[in-house]
């Protein structure tokens, strides 16, 4: 009872904190044209691929332009359908692979975590709304097929939206440990690719090639695992049928 009690002042203490950040949001959206100004500037950028117009957005923040790369990663995985791999290209090319690696992957995780966050306050209903239910439906049976290793095989193959995943991993029985852990694997192979890609931008003549031979290679190792772990989850479930 004790028990029931705690959570319940633990899960409203987040909502409040929750709604009060939400609420914050909201104010300067609608009180602080600037800052209306840059979201939908970069809202604009990255929702038309821009990585040149990105490059140059970032750039004029000077010092603070990992910062502001972080925080439009975060951004766009709780407030837009936004395509995260623009970011990532974008910092490979300001501030070369390994940095770029480092603020992409890492800045993608604190967007992961706030959206998994989200999600196990609000629950289910609310993120049907976040994501749309065909989006939600389509979640579900991916987790129900692959249980416990679903968030790291959507990391590896995408073929769920990330933030889709995330919101999901919410409000299922995977603890936040274990979509933290899969999280950071799964999606640290496509960074260091699209980072890598993202310096080689300028080397024009053999950027076709390169990226062809990177996705390919990306593509085979994420195959690969899938596969390990699909014959994981079959000879489990056989075992459980046997018993």
């Amino acid at each position: 009872m004790l028990a029931n009690r705690v959570i319940t002042k633990s899960r409203a203490r987040n909502l409040a904190i929750l709604l009060a950040l939400a609420a914050l949001m909201a104010l300067a959206y609608w009180l602080w044209p600037a800052f209306r100004d840059q979201l939908h500037r970069v809202v604009n950028i990255v929702g038309r691929a821009d990585i040149e117009g990105l490059r140059q957005y970032l750039r004029s923040f000077g010092i603070w332009a990992p910062i502001v790369s972080a925080l439009v990663m975060v951004l766009q995985a709780v407030l837009f359908p936004l395509p995260a791999f623009i970011v990532t290209v974008t910092n490979g090319l300001l501030f070369g692979a390994f940095w770029g690696t480092l603020l992409s992957w890492g800045s993608a995780m604190v967007g992961a975590a706030v959206c998994y966050a989200i999600a196990r306050v609000l629950g289910r209903p609310a993120v049907e709304r976040l994501v749309s239910k065909r989006a939600l439906a389509a979640a579900d049976r991916f987790f129900e097929r692959y249980g416990n290793h679903s968030v790291l095989i959507a990391r590896l193959v995408p073929v769920v939206s990330f933030d889709v995943v995330s919101y999901v991993a919410g409000v299922t029985s995977i603890s936040f440990v274990g979509f933290f852990v899969a999280t950071g694997i799964g999606q640290l192979p496509a960074t260091i690719v699209y980072s890598i890609l993202g310096q080689n931008l300028p080397s024009i003549a053999n950027i076709g090639l390169f990226a062809f031979g990177a996705v390919a290679a990306l593509l085979v190792l994420a195959f690969v695992v899938k596969k390990a772990l699909e014959k994981r989850i079959n000879e489990r479930d056989a075992s459980k049928v046997k018993q």
